[in-house]
């Protein structure tokens, strides 16, 4: 990986930290890599979580460096827009389980990357918000979207419209993150989580996570289709004799994500 983002695998997880200091901002070649990365662990089958989270104790990810959309440069501006949607789309896409451990600020671009993970995790001192449009911008990385689908309209215009950060207490009840913990313990709590999600077969839970984000663009009558659908696909498994068998025998399934 790049100096801005670190990988470590721990068993079937793979925890990623954004390193770039002071603030842990986002460049497009970090961002190229965040793709990159979500793709390739995507198709590697013994990683089942993904765990991300930021470097030192004040900031998970303050976003874009303003700086690089100083100059209004259309072209330069294109190719972080598409880098920031490609990067995080491709975070959501990924296989399994992904979980943000927001240890501090959460801006911008930095929020966005949290929006784009199943589960957030965030530490009682970290503050969110989307903050584009008081520098003239807009959230581009699917911000508008996936924070209108966790908090519903009226939160994500206090947010957006008229620039409201919310701490981590705030962001629990209003559903942006689903716990909040102790300064310095996000990233214990996402490992824990990533670790439950190793004790459940990999097969069945990208196809439940199939059919929840299913729900943000098809019908209800069509969800219940396809969870048909996707439940025999699972016959189609060696975990699925593997689970089933190993429940009735009263051992540990030995998943292998086949």
């Amino acid at each position: 990986m790049t100096e801005q983002l670190k990988l470590e695998r721990v068993n079937h997880i793979a925890k990623v930290t954004i390193c770039n200091p002071p603030a842990n901002t986002w460049t497009l070649d970090s961002l190229k890599q965040l793709k990159q990365l979500a793709v390739e662990l995507s198709l590697d089958r013994s990683i089942y979580a993904l765990v991300i989270t930021g470097e030192g104790e004040k900031f998970f990810s303050a976003g874009a460096d303003l700086n690089t959309f100083a100059s209004g440069d259309k072209g330069e501006a294109l190719d972080m827009a598409y880098a920031f949607g490609e990067a995080f789309e491709a975070l959501s896409a990924f296989d399994g389980v992904t979980i943000a451990a927001i240890n501090g600020y959460a801006m911008g671009g930095g929020l966005e990357v949290a929006l784009a993970c199943d589960i957030r995790i965030a530490e009682q001192q970290a503050q969110m918000a989307l903050p584009e449009a008081s520098v003239g911008l807009l959230p581009c990385a699917g911000g508008t979207q996936n924070l209108t689908a966790l908090v519903g309209e009226g939160w994500a215009k206090r947010m957006i419209l008229c620039g409201e950060r919310v701490g981590a207490e705030r962001a629990e009840r209003i559903g942006l993150v689903e716990e909040v913990v102790e300064s310095g313990e996000a990233l214990n709590k996402a490992m824990t989580l990533a670790k439950r999600v190793a004790g459940q077969s990999p097969s069945s839970v990208s196809a439940c996570k199939t059919l929840i984000q299913n729900r943000r663009t098809a019908t209800h009558a069509a969800g219940l289709v396809l969870e048909r659908e996707l439940f025999m696909q699972l016959f189609n498994t060696n975990d699925q004799r593997e689970g089933v068998n190993a429940f009735l025998q009263k051992r540990a399934a030995n998943w292998t994500n086949s």
